[in-house]
């Protein structure tokens, strides 16, 4: 296995600490009962929100006037390394691998219940002012706070 963003995959992999687990649904697989690929991606925004709320950061609890920054998806790749079937118990381990001015490197690592690696992935997320569309800063709290987290 050897996505761009990984350097040493032991490294890398320790550095996770927080995960949710989901089960594969019905309607998540194709006629062959293997895993849609388009569902990691889905698996990855959940992590990413129950992330970004166990944090305490990014997630505003509704869009109003005082919101000056929410967290959007700028980009997101997957990694698959091995198949995922129907029924199994994913856990979507995520971190954040890097804080800039107003984006940040989020990395995720899903297994299943053997403990085998089944996908990785990263993505970038960015605070933007709803109002304007445009990128706004961290706030400096939130970015220290991020920082320390940050791994690589």
């Amino acid at each position: 296995m050897k996505a761009s963003y990984i350097g040493d995959f032991q490294e890398w992999a320790k550095d996770f600490l927080f995960f949710i687990e989901v089960r594969v649904r019905f309607s998540e697989t194709d006629m062959y009962g293997h895993m849609n690929n388009t569902v990691s991606f889905t698996y990855f925004e959940q992590a990413r929100i129950d992330y970004f709320k166990h944090l305490g950061v990014l997630m505003p609890s509704a869009i109003d006037e005082n919101v000056k920054g929410i967290p959007i998806v700028a980009d997101l790749q997957c990694d698959y390394v091995k198949q995922v079937f129907f029924d199994d118990v994913i856990r979507v381990f995520t971190k954040v691998a890097k804080v800039g001015n107003s984006s940040m490197d989020i990395h995720y690592l899903a297994k299943n219940q053997k403990d085998e690696v089944c996908f990785t992935g990263r993505g970038t997320v960015v605070q933007m002012d709803p109002r304007t569309g445009r990128s706004v800063p961290i706030s400096e709290e939130e970015k220290a706070h991020l920082t320390s987290l940050a791994v690589i």
